[in-house]
């Protein structure tokens, strides 16, 4: 399993970020969670297949209609446990 942490800046709260992450992640079958900063950024933590991860970071660099991303921090390792599904945490 791969892990992936990192940090989405750019327009990417208020434009339905973080459902995109949470759905595309689940159809990849990755788990995790994904959250808004208060900075504007979105924080992804991830596992899955290298495959699976590959294709959630090529979905993530995009987003969804209406953001605008402008960078992609990798972040250090996850510390723990990952949830058992793909969540959104508030």
């Amino acid at each position: 399993m791969t892990r992936l942490h990192v940090l989405v800046r750019g327009r990417v709260q208020g434009v339905g970020f973080r459902w995109f992450v949470r759905e595309r992640a689940s159809a990849l079958g990755v788990i995790g969670w994904v959250r808004n900063r208060p900075d504007g950024a979105v924080e992804i933590a991830a596992e899955g297949t290298p495959d699976a991860i590959d294709r959630l970071r090529r979905l993530v660099e995009r987003g969804p209609d209406g953001a605008v991303v402008s960078a992609i921090d990798e972040l250090g390792a996850i510390d723990g446990t990952l949830p058992a599904s793909f969540t959104i945490l508030r």
